[in-house]
């Protein structure tokens, strides 16, 4: 089986047109036709079928799509693994959020720049959503992101997750409010504050919200925690907050309990990605770090800075 036509078939699975598959490619349509259409007759079962001017996958084809995420992967892993352990060399693109880059990559770029001069380490600050879609398309080797326990996120069949560490988060109130677990329920009538650049912030509180009994008002979209704190400040309204992170004297973040709200990082690369060895030599110093808590900081621009 030509594992370029099974690229082919995945590509058609996501893109949903043989069009767009050949403009990816730099293909013409007529030849993206013509290879799945060997692939059919490799397999022996039909794996596209028409649907007015456009083509779908058949059931067969989808479970192919399905295998080929797999058989991709370990092929793109047997070929690294012909040479494991050669000297790390060539360039890492890693993106993720703020916090994440800031605690657990840069003492590793900085300890890489004394005893990996020829690993170059290139960064870009993204939300998880982002930064799986860059995975999956190959513009990115390593992302950095999080979930929290009430929201915990996708990555997908073709990418993998290896948790780094876990902060808990609060609700942050105007101060002064004794320091004891939120009643979640008595800011019901209040304005929320949820983030900007991603929906997991707003996952965690509707969920909050729905198991203390109400719908919570989503007022404003910050991806500031600075600026949260301002509008908290204000009276404007009320948000997750670090519960680790140094506030204003004018913000209090209350614990939250039963449940608790709980972002933990992640490191997740493609599958089959990770024996490379700039990525395995990056991958195993974040390892060592998992045993340590994060400082107390997360984003300044989402769950980062």
């Amino acid at each position: 089986m030509d594992t370029r036509r099974l690229h082919l078939l995945l590509e058609l699975s996501r893109l949903g047109s043989m069009r767009e598959v050949a403009e990816t490619h730099r293909l013409t349509t007529s030849t993206v036709s013509q290879q799945i259409a060997a692939l059919a007759k490799e397999t022996g079962a039909q794996l596209v079928e028409p649907i007015g001017r456009r083509v779908r996958l058949t059931p067969a084809g989808r479970r192919l799509a399905d295998h080929a995420v797999t058989i991709l992967a370990a092929v793109d892993a047997a070929r690294l693994d012909l040479d494991p352990h050669a000297e790390p060399v060539g360039t890492l693109r890693v993106g993720g959020f703020a916090t994440g880059i800031r605690v657990s990559l840069l003492p590793v770029v900085a300890e890489l720049a004394l005893t990996h001069a020829q690993v170059d380490v290139v960064i870009s600050e993204y939300e998880p959503v982002e930064a799986f879609a860059l995975l999956a398309d190959d513009e990115l080797d390593l992302a950095l992101t999080y979930d929290y326990n009430l929201a915990p996120a996708s990555p997908g069949a073709a990418l993998e997750a290896v948790p780094l560490w876990s902060t808990p988060w609060g609700l942050g109130v105007p101060a002064p409010a004794a320091d004891e677990p939120a009643d979640v329920a008595s800011y019901a009538d209040s304005p929320w504050i949820v983030n900007s650049r991603n929906t997991a912030d707003e996952d965690a509180v509707r969920t909050l919200a729905s198991l203390a009994g109400f719908t919570p008002r989503i007022a404003h979209q910050i991806d500031s925690l600075d600026l949260v704190e301002d509008l908290i400040t204000a009276g404007y309204g009320v948000g997750l907050l670090p519960a680790d992170r140094p506030t204003r004297d004018e913000v209090t973040v209350l614990p939250l309990a039963d449940p608790e709200v709980v972002l933990t990082a992640y490191a997740v690369t493609r599958r089959g990605r990770s024996t490379w060895p700039p990525l395995r030599l990056v991958l195993d110093r974040l390892a060592a770090q998992r045993t340590n808590s994060p400082p107390a900081q997360r984003r300044v621009g989402s769950p980062g800075s």
